[in-house]
């Protein structure tokens, strides 16, 4: 792959000429936090295609890019958007047959200062959402921006991890060895994180309103034994939480955190005891069949 192999220009199969070889994307930053409401957008250089409206930071995705990477990549170089500030949890595509263009949504997960960068940009800002009709809207996110407006909150999964390793069993000695048993599902997990989930695939009570995908952060905690895996976190792309005592209260404690900060909450576990707190405290349940299904198909 050659960087920058996407840029150039081709058209979709109703005969429409579009930028991006391999389609194009664009990173949808919104701050939903603390009672406000406010998204990054981007006015576009006069020079530009739709050059003087306003829409969100984005490009031409290059042939071996996922839309999150190139997403985050477009936003860094045109709107000072560091992809480690931001959590993307969602993608909207707007498919026009032979090429599409997809918004990645994302929230901030540390401070978020941005500003035009990279000459394509008259200005970057903070917008808040109820300001937006005021302002001359890209087509394409005018048109999409119904959809991305009532877009549900992120989802976090919350894994029991030994509850589901209990359940995954597979008569390979996991409860001899908890922390390999434990990294293997970790092993199985790591796709669903990488690719998502659609509408279809979500656990009862998530919701996807009217994306094409959600990105969930996956949450893993671990107790006992299996705390062992901690020493080669950096393997897998969910997030790890060793229990240092009761790894019920712990499972609570982040669902509590979760559901706190506004995500949509939902713990694996078929432990009858941890769903009744998990109901006192909002936060969703399902049983790790519904996971196991996804992992050995993944």
């Amino acid at each position: 792959m050659v960087r920058g192999d996407g840029d150039g220009w081709t058209r979709c199969a109703a005969g429409h000429r579009h930028w991006g070889r391999y389609g194009a994307a664009g990173l949808l930053l919104r701050d939903r936090r603390d009672g406000v409401d406010r998204v990054v957008l981007q006015h576009r250089a006069w020079w530009s295609h739709e050059g003087g409206t306003w829409g969100v930071p984005g490009g031409a995705r290059d042939s071996d890019e996922t839309a999150v990477e190139a997403a985050l990549r477009e936003s860094a170089e045109e709107a000072n958007l560091e992809p480690a500030a931001v959590r993307p949890y969602g993608e909207l595509v707007d498919d026009h047959g032979g090429w599409s263009y997809t918004t990645v949504l994302a929230g901030p997960i540390a401070p978020v200062d941005p500003e035009p960068t990279g000459g394509e940009s008259e200005d970057v800002r903070w917008v808040d959402v109820a300001d937006l009709p005021t302002l001359p809207l890209h087509p394409g996110f005018a048109a999409a921006w119904p959809r991305l407006r009532d877009a549900p909150p992120p989802l976090c999964l919350v894994v029991d991890a030994a509850n589901v390793v209990g359940a995954r069993g597979r008569g390979d000695g996991w409860w001899r060895d908890r922390a390999g048993a434990t990294a293997r599902l970790l092993d199985a997990l790591a796709p669903v994180q990488r690719h998502g989930l659609t509408a279809a695939d979500l656990p009862p009570g998530a919701d996807a309103g009217g994306l094409d995908l959600l990105l969930p952060r996956i949450v893993v905690v671990v107790e006992g034994a299996a705390r062992a895996v901690l020493d080669g976190g950096g393997r897998w792309p969910v997030e790890l939480v060793a229990a240092p005592g009761s790894g019920d209260d712990m499972l609570v404690e982040v669902a509590t955190d979760a559901n706190g900060a506004g995500d949509q909450v939902v713990v694996v576990t078929a432990d009858r005891g941890l769903r009744v707190r998990l109901d006192e405290v909002g936060a969703g349940w399902v049983g790790p069949s519904w996971l196991l299904r996804r992992v050995e198909r993944a």
